[in-house]
């Protein structure tokens, strides 16, 4: 994940956690740049208050917040004022936020929001007026935003970030893939010699941060593994998530290393940018982050001095023995709270911000793809040819991405249980439990599923699955 420390994710606790523990108290805090911005000299009419995350491409709030929020707020005769807060703040703000009944108008969650559904308003119409604009909105921003059970909007996506492979080029050329793994069995074979050959380890993470979650349910949906089938049914007990465990235990033992288990969310981009990792699933937040540091380091490959900039490398989603798929790495998903004071005014910041789309994925460097794929028609011509890149082409490799990128609780939607058992971090404890031996792979299935079992069970009581 992002290299910020501000980014980091809470470790083991959950959405529901922050709901029961946060006060009123708590609205005040955590927030970082808070930032008025007038409407015109006088003094505007209308106020609107908006979150955002700490973006990790720091031109991109610096676009959205002195640029692009205050056009606005010009055109529309409105105070805006925007805070950003640090990822790890997120959950606790919204539940203070709801304590409390009162606060911003948008309020933007870096990934699908369901447990908050019933303190929502129904997006559906935000989705209704750009579809007039642009066409539907893509499978996975609605799989991300909706409930099929409620027929309820509970958020609204206008994009969201790939999360491809990052490999160094130098160390899996050595070992004859100059172009990258193509398969997981590639990231296991090749990664286990790169590790023998130069100790350069895999970077995937093993331990209670949202990146792990990613890689373990990208690794899970290769090997034709689901936490949920396309109705909502759970059927996590199956041979094909005992055959992923048992993948991931071998990954582990023969090509990583211990540190893996104690991982925060940006320790795979501070590992691969300070080139001691060979591997990782990331967004592109490594290959920026390595094209504005550009660290140099003797490659043990070539035992020459090398840029990093140039040599780690992008490649699409691992193809493993069922598909090649990859999951979206952060899902940009806004929510209007029905106490929000002016929602009319943030369903049309919502409706303008996506007709302007375009002008967000350039500022953002590519980080931020649109859920209306109309909105940035140049799209693919603008990943060939990236100023930044080295080479230029670069990220060429995303311009298929929604053919292999989909959401948490795939084949179905991401429901509240889908939610939960994502941000408790069930899958996670899973696969590492397994991974370092303290319990068999069947153990840690029976385990997990008996877990996701119980939650299940509690958001259907609810109504809500």
């Amino acid at each position: 994940m992002e290299d910020n420390k501000e980014r980091e994710e809470q470790q083991g606790v959950s959405r529901r956690d922050f709901i029961k523990a946060a006060g009123v108290g708590a609205l005040a805090a955590g927030l970082g740049a808070n930032i008025i911005i007038p409407g015109r000299s006088h003094a505007a009419k209308k106020t609107l208050k908006i979150l955002n995350w700490v973006h990790f491409v720091p031109a991109y709030d610096e676009w959205f917040n002195k640029k692009y929020a205050v056009e606005w707020g010009q055109k529309n005769d409105t105070e805006v004022i925007v805070d950003n807060i640090g990822l790890a703040g997120i959950n606790a703000r919204a539940a203070a936020e709801v304590s409390a009944q009162k606060g911003h108008d948008l309020f933007m969650f870096n990934w699908p929001p369901p447990s908050f559904e019933e303190q929502v308003i129904d997006h559906k119409e935000l989705y209704q007026e750009l579809e007039k604009k642009f066409g539907k909105a893509i499978d996975l921003a609605i799989k991300s935003t909706y409930n099929p059970k409620t027929k309820k909007y509970f958020a609204f996506s206008p994009s969201f970030t790939p999360d491809p492979v990052n490999y160094r080029q130098d160390l899996f050329g050595a070992v004859g893939m100059p172009k990258g793994p193509v398969t997981w069995e590639d990231v296991r074979t090749a990664g286990a010699k790169i590790k023998k050959q130069f100790g350069s380890p895999v970077g995937i993470g093993l331990s209670q941060e949202i990146d792990t979650g990613m890689a373990m349910r990208t690794i899970m949906y290769s090997w034709g593994a689901h936490e949920q089938d396309e109705a909502g049914n759970l059927v996590l007990n199956s041979k094909q998530t005992l055959d992923a465990i048992k993948f991931v235990k071998a990954l582990f033992e023969e090509a990583m290393t211990a540190e893996v288990f104690t991982w925060d969310a940006s320790s795979n981009n501070r590992g691969v940018v300070s080139g001691k990792l060979s591997v990782v699933l990331n967004a592109i937040s490594t290959t920026r982050t390595a094209e504005k540091d550009n660290p140099k380091i003797i490659s043990p490959a070539t035992k020459k001095e090398i840029e990093l900039k140039g040599e780690i490398q992008l490649t699409k989603a691992l193809k493993g023995p069922v598909r090649g798929i990859g999951l979206e790495h952060v899902m940009q998903c806004y929510v209007i709270w029905k106490f929000a004071e002016n929602q009319e005014g943030a369903k049309k910041f919502l409706i303008d911000y996506v007709t302007n789309f375009r002008q967000a994925f350039v500022e953002g460097q590519f980080y931020d793809f649109p859920c209306f794929e109309k909105t940035v028609p140049d799209l693919v011509k603008l990943l060939s040819n990236d100023p930044r890149g080295v080479p230029p082409d670069k990220y060429k490799v995303l311009d298929d991405v929604l053919k292999w990128a989909t959401n948490v609780g795939y084949p179905g939607y991401s429901t509240a249980a889908i939610d939960e058992i994502y941000s408790t971090w069930v899958l996670n404890t899973m696969f590492a439990k397994a991974a370092s031996g303290a319990a068999t792979p069947e153990e840690a299935l029976k385990e997990a599923d008996a877990a996701c079992t119980r939650i299940f069970a509690k958001w259907k009581e609810k109504g809500l699955v």
